[in-house]
C-alpha cells in the first residue's frame, strides 16, 4: 500500500515538474490577486459594519446587535483588525453618544436622589430645628460630599483583533499563493538543472 502511494505521489510530482515555470508563476499571480482583493473586501465589509455601530450609537437603536455583528466578523476574518496598537492613543470603537446619554440620565437621577437623601439625612441630624436654618448648610455639605459618581469610560471602548489566518477566500488564496510560489521555484530549479544537462 505504501509502495503504491509512493509511486502515485512520485508520478504526480514528475507531472508537476514537467509544467513550465511561467505557468506556475501565472497561477501564483492570479492567486495573489484573489488574495489581495479578498483582503480588501474583508476590510471594506468591516468598515461598513463599524459605520453601522456608529449609527446605532448615535441613534441608540440596535447597538448590541451591530456591535456583536462587528465583533464576530472581525474575529473570523483576516485584515479586519480594530485594535489600538502601539501608535494609537484611543481605542478604535468608542460609543460616545451612548456614554453621553447614560451620563445625562445618571446625572438627572442622581440629582433627585442626592437632594432627597440630603433632606432625609439632615432632617434626622437636626430634627429639633423648626425653622430649618441649620439644615441648609447640612444639605449643601451633603450634596458636595456625595456628588456624581463617574461612569468608567472603558465600558464604552472596544478593541477587536482579527486572526492571523482565517478559513475564508483570503486565507485559502494566501495558502494557495504560498504553495504555488514554492512549486514555481522548485520547478524553475528543475528546468535550469535539466537544461544544463
Amino acid at each position: 500500500m505504501l509502495d503504491y502511494l509512493y509511486k502515485h505521489m512520485n508520478n504526480i510530482w514528475i507531472k508537476i515538474l514537467k509544467i513550465k515555470p511561467y505557468y506556475l508563476f501565472i497561477l501564483f499571480v492570479v492567486a495573489v490577486t484573489i488574495c489581495i482583493v479578498s483582503l480588501r473586501e474583508n476590510n471594506q465589509h468591516m468598515s461598513l459594519l463599524r459605520d453601522k455601530v456608529f449609527i446605532a450609537d448615535n441613534t441608540g437603536n440596535g447597538l448590541t446587535s451591530s456591535l456583536y455583528e462587528l465583533r464576530s466578523y472581525v474575529n473570523s476574518h483576516m485584515n479586519t483588525s480594530l485594535s489600538n496598537g502601539n501608535t494609537s492613543i484611543y481605542p478604535p470603537i468608542q460609543l460616545q453618544h451612548t456614554y453621553e446619554r447614560l451620563v445625562i440620565e445618571q446625572t438627572n437621577q442622581e440629582k433627585n436622589n442626592i437632594y432627597y437623601n440630603a433632606q432625609v439625612y439632615c432632617q434626622q441630624l437636626n430634627s429639633i430645628s423648626i425653622s430649618g436654618k441649620n439644615r441648609i448648610p447640612c444639605i449643601q455639605e451633603y450634596i458636595a460630599n456625595h456628588g456624581q459618581q463617574s461612569i468608567p469610560t472603558g465600558l464604552f471602548e472596544f478593541n477587536f483583533q482579527s486572526p492571523s489566518w482565517s478559513p475564508d477566500l483570503a486565507g485559502w488564496s494566501l495558502i494557495v499563493s504560498g504553495f504555488l510560489i514554492i512549486l514555481f521555484f522548485l520547478d524553475l530549479f528543475y528546468w535550469i538543472v535539466n537544461k544544463k544537462n
